[in-house]
């Protein structure tokens, strides 16, 4: 028989859960599942120092909790300040011939306030953008990727998924703990 997952925060605390945002039109809809997904993130790392943070899944894999914060942080990076806004930005970690995201993660105090302040500088540009768009239609400022914002924003929630099932594991094997 199977055990019930320990939730992380009860349903009334949950930062995830806006009533508000469920009414909303498709913008405030999408703006609330890239936040949802973000906080998950959060919740998934909440109260781990950094050498936990940083501890690698099962070899040979590089991946790590912190490790997928700096990646997220490129990948908004590259989506919104590259893609839609066409701003020479690149990326912070990732090189061109390495994971510097993950490779570079270290669970030493520095590294893990800057991964965590880098990472909510672009979460904060990425939203400022999409809000200040006329509309989600909007077609990307880089003429070789003909995206709309709508679709960057459906692939950020996606991409956040996926990862977010990373942290799932990753999480439990660090302390056991699972849940949402």
């Amino acid at each position: 028989m199977g055990r019930r997952a320990d939730r992380f925060v009860d349903f009334p605390n949950d930062p995830r859960v806006a009533v508000d945002e469920r009414r909303g039109d498709e913008r405030t809809s999408l703006i609330s599942f890239l936040r949802g997904q973000r906080l998950t993130l959060e919740l998934k790392c909440s109260g781990l120092a950094g050498a936990d943070l940083a501890r690698r899944a099962v070899p040979p894999s590089s991946m790590s909790l912190l490790g997928i914060v700096r990646h997220l942080t490129d990948v908004e990076r590259s989506w919104f300040r590259r893609t839609m806004a066409g701003q020479a930005a690149p990326p912070i970690y990732r090189g061109a011939l390495d994971d510097g995201d993950f490779d570079g993660a270290s669970g030493d105090v520095a590294t893990v306030d800057q991964a965590w302040r880098l990472w909510r500088l672009e979460c904060d540009f990425s939203d400022s953008f999409i809000r200040a768009a006329p509309d989600l239609s909007v077609l990307c400022a880089r003429s070789e990727k003909a995206v709309s914002l709508r679709w960057v924003v459906m692939h950020m929630i996606e991409e956040y998924a996926r990862h977010n099932g990373h942290a799932d594991l990753l999480r439990e094997r660090i302390d056991g703990r699972v849940g949402e």
